[in-house]
């Protein structure tokens, strides 16, 4: 039985109760909110030793992080040590975006290493397994996408991204429109191109039931893909991508009815005056489904600290109510991020999303404040350390300069402000 279905019947499973004791929430509000669709919990039926991830409506804001090897970047080894950085720096669910070297292979593997939900995009591998062949992208068929889909599904993948929303219709309001950037999604201009190449609809979209057969028999979750995202600031919330968030909110109503889970990605680069707009149109139209979003990223011009640019949009996006966060690197739209660039992207996220938190009035992310707090009062530094976001940088940068009273820091020194305090207030 699907996870939707265990939930209209008020079953509550060790899956519910698991995020139920970490979210710190009744098990009660965990199983309504599945039903409705408002919660997912990832879980391919066929994985085992899976740490259970509520995503969704009343739970803290959860993030994703995107490993995955290239065709000039195709070592496992690397992306396995990406995998335990991410998974150690606090990222909750991994994407494994290979496109280099054995694609199975990989996949199996950081599959069989990764202890959080796992996601996939398999048009990327029934892409690159058409241009193998020797044949060319746009000659790939829905039956070799249909096929990479379920070869996923049954290797225990726990969410794919997948563009059903992304019709002829959208292509050409774009077309109308004009655009800067175009496509940019990599799924996404695959989809566009086949379609323009081949002048059919897009076979997710015209045999969508297909593929919600294959996701119930797996309780595989669908994350519905914005192969329109803007890739710049000037092409934020045009026609296009409005268009397919449209047609997201209905294919996402189709999802729930068939009882399989659903969430619904979202843009891209988006300005911080359009942020809140953006997120309470996902909401509107995809009834509440749980909002995925990548960034936004609230300006172009900062290569190299995008991971910052992504998580300013971030915080805003989830105070506003997006549920889960994909993260950025600071390589993001210059190279395939390092183990290194893969740490900072998931404490950047990690910042956002707690920020967000604050925000939503999430009682644990408030608590851990009001500690780093209460420890600073009491200039207690290695509980400050201890509760920090990212202990280790804090530990680095504290003993890099210690001063001789150990109680300050190399700031303020004998001036600190709460030690000037502190000793008035014992005269």
């Amino acid at each position: 039985m699907q996870h939707i279905e265990q939930a209209r019947q008020s079953i509550i499973t060790p899956a519910m109760r698991e995020v139920a004791r970490t979210e710190g929430v009744d098990e009660h509000f965990i199983c309504r909110e599945l039903a409705a669709g408002r919660i997912i919990i990832p879980r391919n039926r066929r994985r085992t030793g899976c740490r259970a991830v509520g995503i969704g409506n009343g739970l803290a804001t959860k993030i994703n992080a995107n490993i995955g090897t290239s065709k000039d970047c195709a070592s496992l080894d690397e992306e396995l040590q990406k995998l335990d950085v991410a998974v150690g720096a606090g990222a909750d669910t991994i994407m494994d975006l290979s496109t280099g070297g054995d694609l199975d292979g990989i996949r199996k593997e950081i599959l069989r290493r990764c202890p959080v939900p796992l996601g996939t995009v398999p048009i990327y591998q029934a892409a690159i397994e058409t241009v193998r062949s020797g044949k060319q992208l746009v000659d790939m068929d829905a039956e070799d996408l249909f096929r990479v889909i379920q070869r996923h599904a049954e290797d225990g993948v726990d969410f794919i991204t997948v563009h059903c929303g992304l019709t002829r219709h959208a292509v050409e309001l774009v077309r109308q429109q004009g655009r800067l950037m175009d496509v940019v999604s990599r799924g996404g201009s695959f989809t566009v191109a086949w379609m323009l190449h081949n002048q059919k609809e897009n076979p997710l979209y015209e045999h969508y039931d297909r593929l919600l057969d294959i996701a119930a028999a797996y309780d595989m979750t669908l994350s519905l893909g914005d192969g329109l995202r803007p890739g710049c600031i000037a092409d934020a919330t045009d026609r296009g991508q409005i268009q397919e968030l449209i047609t997201l909110g209905e294919l996402a109503r189709r999802a729930l009815e068939r009882g399989v889970q659903v969430m619904i990605e979202g843009p891209g680069h988006v300005p911080i005056h359009q942020i809140q707009t953006n997120i309470q149109l996902q909401k509107s139209l995809c009834s509440g489904a749980p909002f995925y979003v990548l960034g936004p990223l609230v300006t172009d011009a900062a290569p190299g600290y995008d991971h910052i640019t992504s998580a300013i949009g971030g915080a805003i996006a989830a105070a506003a109510g997006a549920d889960f966060l994909c993260y950025v690197t600071p390589s993001e739209h210059l190279r395939l991020p390092t183990v290194e660039d893969v740490r900072e992207g998931v404490i950047a996220a990690k910042i956002a999303a707690h920020a967000a938190d604050i925000a939503k009035g999430r009682p644990q992310a408030l608590e851990r404040d009001r500690r780093m707090a209460q420890c600073r009062k009491k200039m207690d530094w290695e509980g400050q350390i201890q509760t920090a976001l990212d202990p280790n940088r804090a530990r680095q940068l504290r003993e890099s300069r210690i001063p001789a009273d150990r109680d300050v820091c190399t700031m303020c020194g004998e001036f600190c402000a709460i030690k000037v305090l502190s000793a008035e207030k014992k005269c």
